[in-house]
């Protein structure tokens, strides 16, 4: 598995998603912050949703970059108050989700010792599912 230290920006991208999940912490057992940055250095950030269908963070940060015209990521991280350096990995929905807008992102997460680094998203969805095209 490749893995690359964090920087700066990384650190930003942290303090972004540590404060969506703050702000929007609601009382719920899992609330979970995640923040996006963009190839421009742009960052986008959400809280998950919780219901019936629910939305995860990732997907409320990715929404809102998406919205804004900004459908490419470079780097994503999601947080937990209880968490391991307060970083959780993304669900197989969301980096199944991911893969489909932008295969090659960053996500910030604990690797096996526990220590923060980015991993490249291939490896963690190794096989994604291609959209058939018929070709």
């Amino acid at each position: 598995m490749r893995k690359y230290p964090l920087t700066d920006a990384d650190q930003q991208l942290i303090d972004a998603a540590l404060a969506a999940l703050r702000a929007g912490a609601d009382g719920h057992y899992h609330t979970v912050g995640a923040a996006v940055r963009c190839p421009d250095g742009t960052v986008f950030a959400g809280v998950n949703c919780d219901g019936i269908h629910g939305a995860c963070a990732e997907f409320v940060a990715v929404g809102a970059a998406v919205s804004a015209g900004q459908p490419l990521f470079d780097t994503i991280v999601a947080m937990h108050e209880m968490a391991k350096n307060h970083l959780v990995p993304p669900c197989g929905n969301c980096r199944q989700m991911l893969y489909e807008y932008s295969p090659d992102v960053l996500v910030i997460l604990n690797d096996e010792q526990g220590d923060a680094c980015k991993i490249p998203l291939r490896d963690l969805l190794p096989l994604a599912y291609e959209k058939v095209t018929g070709e």
